[in-house]
């Protein structure tokens, strides 16, 4: 028998019967997605309306400056979604995740794990680089270690120093991306690993995220549509230009942080930038987490290759709406 999901629409999601089964905050969400952290952009409110509306909202924990107003927004978020799962019993919030940028150039890491720990945030999200300490703290009040990777390689490592899951950052991603297909680095990682597994690469539709599941995922990790949302901390011109643009206007340069990302293109010539012309940067000269960082993502716009499909701007309730009416009916389409 074919199960069902909250809706009553047949589920293909892990419905193989080796697949190891999910950690309980991720189980039962109304919609199989996970947004991701948005440097900059990510704020409790953004996280509160996209948890209200069943999807995993996420934040950087390094959007909280100075470092002492991380404590602020987790007791936000907690309680909010405490008092909002006391009024809705029926269909509670979806978990929130907070992301630690794991880099020698994040000289928080501590302090804010140290919140996390205080909070007992539900899933931590970890990124640019995999460390044991940070996940047996997490590990040790409950909750739940994704680790984002751009390759198998990552991937396995990830794993060998204690995460949950994986995030596969796949070609046409936002922000930091990999180059590789979605297809080739879903098939690679699921022929070793049966865990919680989310895709990331252009995924702005509930077709997308039908789809990624098709491939193994058990996740959509959602980004860039939630920038052109009206709770996103964007500037309006970076709002509208993610709706007046499409795939061909993504950049992907190293340039601004050491690490190849994507970005509009749009935001690179406002800057007085050559998009066709960027130099290389140094790799050795990485930062993700000081000021310089804050100020290239700032004045450079990150974003992925699936906004073609964001025409408007629009509540982060009414985008998950849009997800969820797309992803059952391509379910209904494809079972016809």
């Amino acid at each position: 028998m074919v199960p069902k999901d909250s809706t009553g629409a047949p589920c293909t999601h892990r419905i193989q019967e080796t697949a190891v089964p999910l950690p309980s905050v991720l189980q039962n969400l109304p919609l199989p997605i996970i947004g991701s952290p948005l440097f900059i952009i990510s704020n409790p409110k953004l996280v509160i309306e996209q948890c209200k509306a069943g999807v995993v909202g996420s934040m950087p924990a390094l959007n909280a400056r100075p470092a002492s107003q991380l404590d602020e927004w987790l007791a936000e978020i907690t309680e909010t979604l405490a008092a909002y799962n006391r009024d809705h019993p029926e269909q509670p919030a979806a978990p929130f995740a907070i992301n630690q940028i794991v880099h020698k150039s994040n000289d928080r890491l501590e302090h804010d794990l140290e919140l996390c720990v205080k909070y007992k945030v539900p899933i931590i999200i970890t990124s640019l680089g995999a460390r044991t300490d940070v996940n047996d703290a997490v590990h040790g009040y409950g909750g739940v270690v994704l680790h984002d990777v751009i390759n198998n390689t990552f991937a396995r490592k990830a794993i060998e120093k204690g995460a949950d899951g994986l995030i596969a950052v796949a070609a046409g991603a936002g922000g930091h991306a990999g180059t590789t297909s979605p297809f080739a680095l879903v098939q690679e990682i699921r022929e070793w690993f049966d865990g919680p597994l989310a895709l990331s690469g252009a995924i702005a539709t509930g077709r997308a995220v039908l789809a990624a599941q098709a491939m193994g995922a058990d996740f959509a990790y959602v980004g860039s549509a939630f920038i052109a949302t009206e709770e996103a901390r964007a500037v309006q011109g970076y709002k509208q230009m993610i709706v007046e643009s499409t795939s061909q206007d993504i950049v992907y340069s190293n340039l601004f942080t050491g690490v190849h990302g994507n970005y509009l293109r749009g935001s690179i010539i406002n800057a007085g930038l050559d998009p066709d012309n960027l130099p290389q940067s140094d790799p050795s000269k990485m930062n993700f987490a000081g000021d310089a960082a804050k100020k290239a993502w700032k004045d450079i716009w990150g974003c992925g290759q699936g906004i073609g499909a964001v025409k408007d701007i629009v509540p982060a309730r009414v985008l998950v709406e849009r997800l969820r009416r797309e992803y059952l009916e391509a379910k209904q389409r494809l079972c016809a």
